[in-house]
C-alpha cells in the first residue's frame, strides 16, 4: 500500500464548490504554464519553462486557434495537436502524516501525468474523471512539478466539438492515511408510498493506509438547508493495515422535503471518520429525497407523480469564446432559460459533462439523463469536408474502448451517483445508427427514418455484434448503482428489434422513431419507451403528449453548438432553441407554448413574398422562423405569428383590432394574421375566459443610434466570477433595433477583463472569436466580463462607427 507523507498545505487557491470530495479538497486551477507543441523532457522538474504561457485552468487551446479547411467539419474546423501543461507548487513539513492526490475532472485527450519526473499514468478518454496518488513522490519543503502531456493529434475524432487540453477542473486532495476513499460515499433512499417518511442508506468506503490496524467510528449526519440536523447514524469498525472496507449505515427521516422539479430541496450529508474524538476525515455531499419510476403503460413518475420528461439535449461547449472550458455562470444562465421555457430535463449528450453542471441541475431542478458514449468498439463516420460530404474518418473513443470501457463506465457512475437530479444512466447514443457502423437485413424493410438508401451492407459489422457489448456495459453500471435505470438512445430501432439489445435496457430511448411508438408498444407491451432524441415542434410533442406510455421527449438540441458543421465556412450547428449567446430563438417560445403552464404570448413577423400572398390566417407551416422585429417597407405584406398558452389572442395594429382567434382553432398551434404593412405598433393580447392575461408587442423603430447595456449581476463578488453584459443596439428613442447589423467593439479597463464576445450568429471561418470586435446579430451582442483584481471598478466602453458610444461600470468586490 501507500506510504505516508508528512505534509501540510500552503494555501494554493480558494476551495471550489464544484466538487465535494472532502474538507481538504483544494481547487488547483491557478498558475499553470502551457506550451502548444510536443517537447522532449518537458516532464522533468529541471526543464526550463520560463517562456511558456501563464494561464489558469480550465483551458481549451483548440478554440484559440484559427478556423481552417485543413481541419474537420465535425469538430468545427478548429485545430487540435499536442500540448504540455506544468505547475510548480510547494508543500511544507507537518507533524501529521498525509496522503496526497491530484484529481482531474477530465483532460481532452490521451493525457499522461508526471510528478517530479515520475509518470503517474495515462488516460485516453477526455470525458472521464481520474486521480493519481502523489504521496510517495512529493518532496516536502521543496518545489514540486506536475507535468501533463495532452495528445489530441487526431483532429477528426468526433462528430461534434471536443476541445483540447485540461478543459475541466483540477483539484489537490489531502487526506489522513486513514480516510474515506475518493468517490467512497454512496447515498440512496427509499420513500414511503405517501412520501411522509424515508429510509436512507449510506455506504462508506474506508481506506487504511496507516501502518497498523485501527478502530474508528463512522458518523453520518443529515443537515437541512437551515443547518438543522434531521437524522444521524454511527458505526464502529476495525480496519486492518492496507485494507479497504465497505460499511453500511442507515437512518430514517419523517416528512422529508422532497427534491422535485418545482422545489429542488437539497440536504447535506456529512460523513466523518473519528478516532478518540479526533476527526480524521470528512466529506460533505449534497443529497436529496426523491423517487423515480418508469411504467410501460403509464410512463414516468417522480415522487409518485405522473409527468412527462420535457428535455433538451446539450453538448459540452460554450461557443467560440470558451470552447469546452466553460465557466459555470454560462451554463447556469442557459439552464435557467431552459427551465423558464418549460423544460424539466437535460440529456448530457453524448458523454459525461463537467462536474459543476450536475450541481447546477441539482440546484435548479432539472432531471438528468447522463450518457457515457457516442460509440463503442467501432468508429462512426467523422465528417471532414462537411456533414455527409466526402470520405469520413473513423478515429475516436473506439480506439481505446475495449481496453478502458469497464474502468471508464464504472468511473462515470461513481463520480455522479449521489446527484438527485440524475434519473437515467445511458450507456450510449445511436450505437446502431444504420450502416454507421452496424448493418442489418432489416434495413431492406423500410421504416428506418435515419437509414441510408443503400440498405443492408454485408461488409459492415452485423447488428448481432452489438448486444454482447451492451450486456457488459449494463452489468458494469449495475455493479456500481442499481437505484437508477439504465437506458440507451436507439437510432436503428428496426434493426435493434431483431436482437435482444432493447431487452437488456431498463428503459428504451427512441431517436426520431415517433412513427414506431404505437406499433412497438403493442408488439412489446413490457417495454418502457421514451423519445431520447427528437426534432422540435408540434408533431413530435403530440406523439408524447397523446400517448400515456411514452415517458418523455428530449429535443435536438437545447443550444447551438460548435461542430457537426456543414461544408466550409460553416462551423456550428444551429439546431438549438437557444443561440450561441444563450438567447432564445422563436422556436424556444413555440416550445414554451407547448410545454409551459404559465400564461404567455409571443409574436414574430415575416414578409410574405408575392406568390404566397394568398396565404391567410392559419395556413402555412407549423414551424418557420419569424423575425423579432416590425420594420418593413411600404407595400410589403406581413405575416404576424403568435405562440401562446392562453385560449385566444387578439392582434392590434396601431390600436385597431385585426381580429381575435382561438388557439383551439389553429391545428398547427400557431395563430397567424396577414395584412399590408403599416408602420407603427402591433400588440398581441392573450385572453383566458374573456380576461386579458398577458400581451406582447413589436414596433417600428428608427435607425441605429446608440446602445443599451445591462449586466446580469450588480457586482463581481469572487475571483472567478463572470458577468454577462447584454448589449443592444437602440434608436434615438431607446428602442431596440432588432434587425440591426453593426460592427461593435468592446473595451474593458480597470479591475476587470473581457473574456470574449458572442453574437449568437453562425459565423464563417474568417471571424476571430477571441477578438474584442464582432458583428452584431439581431441587434445584440453578449460580452463576458471577469475581474482581474479584488477591488475596484470595471469600466466597459462599447463603440461602433456612426453610433454614440456607451460606457457602463460594474464593481469588483
Amino acid at each position: 500500500m501507500f506510504t505516508s507523507l508528512m505534509v501540510m498545505f500552503i494555501a494554493v487557491c480558494n476551495i471550489s464548490k464544484a466538487i465535494d470530495l472532502d474538507a481538504n479538497t483544494i481547487n488547483f486551477n491557478k498558475s499553470w504554464k502551457f506550451k502548444l507543441g510536443d517537447l522532449q523532457n518537458a516532464q522533468l522538474p529541471e526543464f526550463n519553462d520560463s517562456d511558456w504561457r501563464d494561464l489558469n485552468l480550465p483551458h481549451d487551446w483548440s478554440v484559440e486557434g484559427k478556423f481552417s479547411q485543413e481541419w474537420a467539419s465535425g469538430t468545427a474546423y478548429l485545430p487540435t495537436g499536442i500540448g504540455w501543461y506544468r505547475k510548480t507548487f510547494k508543500v511544507e513539513k507537518s507533524a501529521a502524516p498525509s496522503n496526497l492526490y491530484i484529481y482531474f475532472d477530465g483532460v481532452m485527450r490521451y493525457s499522461e501525468v508526471w510528478i517530479n519526473g515520475h509518470s503517474l499514468g495515462k488516460r485516453p478518454n477526455g470525458f472521464i474523471a481520474f486521480y493519481y496518488d502523489l504521496t510517495d513522490f512529493v518532496k516536502a519543503g521543496e518545489n514540486n512539478v506536475i507535468a501533463v502531456r495532452v495528445d489530441h493529434s487526431s483532429f477528426a475524432d468526433s462528430r461534434f466539438y471536443l476541445g483540447s487540453g485540461i478543459n475541466r477542473n483540477v483539484y489537490l486532495i489531502k487526506k489522513d492515511p486513514l480516510h474515506i476513499d475518493i468517490w467512497g460515499v454512496k447515498y440512496t433512499t427509499e420513500l414511503a408510498s405517501d412520501n411522509k417518511s424515508a429510509q436512507a442508506k449510506v455506504v462508506v468506503d474506508v481506506l487504511n493506509n496507516r501502518s497498523s490496524k485501527e478502530d474508528i467510528t463512522i458518523a453520518t449526519q443529515l443537515v437541512d438547508e437551515n443547518g438543522k440536523t434531521v437524522a444521524q447514524s454511527e458505526k464502529n469498525i476495525s480496519i486492518g493495515k492496507g485494507e479497504k472496507s465497505k460499511n453500511e449505515l442507515s437512518f430514517q427521516i419523517k416528512d422529508p422535503l422532497l427534491w422535485s422539479v418545482e422545489k429542488p430541496n437539497l440536504y447535506k450529508l456529512n460523513v466523518r471518520l473519528v478516532k478518540n474524538k479526533k476527526e480524521l476525515d470528512s466529506q460533505v455531499t449534497p443529497v436529496g429525497f426523491r423517487s423515480i419510476r418508469f411504467d410501460a403503460n403509464k410512463g414516468f413518475f417522480l415522487n409518485g407523480v405522473n409527468m412527462k420528461m420535457k428535455g433538451v439535449c446539450i453538448h459540452d461547449d460554450g461557443g467560440g469564446v470558451f470552447g469546452t472550458a466553460v465557466p459555470p455562470e454560462v451554463w447556469a444562465r442557459r439552464l435557467k432559460t431552459f427551465k423558464a421555457g418549460g423544460a424539466n430535463a437535460i440529456r448530457m449528450a453524448h458523454n459525461p459533462h463537467a462536474d459543476y453542471l450536475y450541481d447546477l441541475c441539482d440546484e435548479i431542478g432539472l432531471m438528468v439523463m447522463d450518457e457515457a458514449y457516442d460509440e463503442w468498439e467501432y468508429g462512426k463516420n467523422k465528417w471532414i469536408q462537411g456533414r455527409n460530404v466526402g470520405e469520413p474518418g473513423h478515429d475516436g473513443t473506439n480506439k481505446f474502448f475495449k481496453e478502458w470501457a469497464e474502468r471508464d463506465v464504472k468511473t462515470f457512475v461513481l463520480r455522479n451517483q449521489n446527484h438527485p437530479s440524475i434519473i437515467l444512466w445511458s450507456i450510449g447514443n445511436e450505437l446502431e445508427y444504420p450502416n454507421d457502423p452496424y448493418t442489418s437485413l432489416a434495413l431492406n424493410e423500410g421504416n428506418n427514418p435515419q437509414s441510408p438508401r443503400s440498405g443492408f451492407i454485408p461488409e459492415l459489422p452485423n447488428i448481432s455484434e452489438l448486444p454482447p457489448v451492451a450486456e457488459k456495459l449494463v452489468k458494469w453500471v449495475k455493479e456500481i448503482d442499481q437505484s437508477i435505470p439504465v437506458t440507451a438512445a436507439l437510432a436503428g430501432v428496426t434493426m435493434s428489434n431483431t436482437t435482444n439489445y432493447p431487452q437488456l435496457l431498463d428503459v428504451v430511448g427512441y431517436n426520431y422513431y415517433e412513427r414506431s411508438y404505437v406499433e412497438d408498444h403493442k408488439k412489446y407491451p413490457q417495454r418502457i419507451i421514451y423519445g431520447s432524441e427528437n426534432g422540435k415542434g408540434l408533431t413530435t410533442w403530440e406523439a408524447v403528449k397523446n400517448n400515456d406510455y411514452i415517458s418523455g421527449i428530449y429535443l435536438w438540441t437545447g443550444v447551438d453548438f460548435l461542430g457537426e458543421a456543414n461544408t466550409w465556412p460553416s462551423n456550428h450547428s444551429n439546431a438549438g432553441i437557444l443561440d450561441l449567446a444563450g438567447d432564445p430563438k422563436p422556436d424556444y417560445y413555440f416550445q414554451k407554448s407547448l410545454w409551459d403552464n404559465e400564461p404567455m404570448v409571443f409574436i414574430g413577423t415575416s414578409r410574405i413574398v408575392a406568390q404566397n400572398r394568398g396565404n391567410t390566417q392559419n395556413r402555412g407551416p407549423a414551424r418557420f422562423t419569424p423575425e423579432q422585429h416590425y420594420n418593413y417597407k411600404t407595400g410589403d405584406t406581413v405575416r404576424v405569428s403568435a405562440y401562446t398558452t392562453c385560449e385566444e389572442v387578439e392582434l392590434f395594429l396601431n390600436g385597431k383590432s385585426l381580429g381575435r382567434q382561438k388557439i383551439s382553432a389553429a391545428p398547427t398551434k400557431v395563430i397567424n394574421w396577414v395584412f399590408p404593412y403599416e408602420a407603427g405598433t402591433i400588440v398581441a393580447k392573450a385572453y383566458n375566459k374573456e380576461n386579458e392575461i398577458c400581451n406582447c408587442q413589436l414596433q417600428t423603430v428608427g435607425e441605429p443610434a446608440s446602445f443599451r447595456a445591462t449586466f446580469d449581476k450588480s457586482s463581481l463578488k469572487k475571483e472567478e466570477d463572470l458577468a454577462h453584459l447584454k448589449i443592444e443596439i437602440v434608436d434615438k428613442a431607446g428602442n431596440p433595433v432588432k434587425n440591426a447589423s453593426n460592427v461593435i467593439t468592446v473595451k474593458v479597463t480597470g479591475a476587470g477583463q473581457l473574456r470574449g464576445i458572442e453574437s449568437g450568429e453562425i459565423v464563417d471561418g474568417d471571424v476571430n472569436l477571441q477578438s474584442d470586435t464582432r458583428l452584431s446579430h439581431m441587434g445584440k451582442l453578449l460580452a463576458f466580463i471577469q475581474p482581474v483584481q479584488k477591488k475596484g471598478d470595471v469600466t466597459v466602453t462599447i463603440s461602433s462607427p456612426g453610433l454614440e458610444s456607451k460606457t457602463v461600470t460594474i464593481t469588483a468586490k
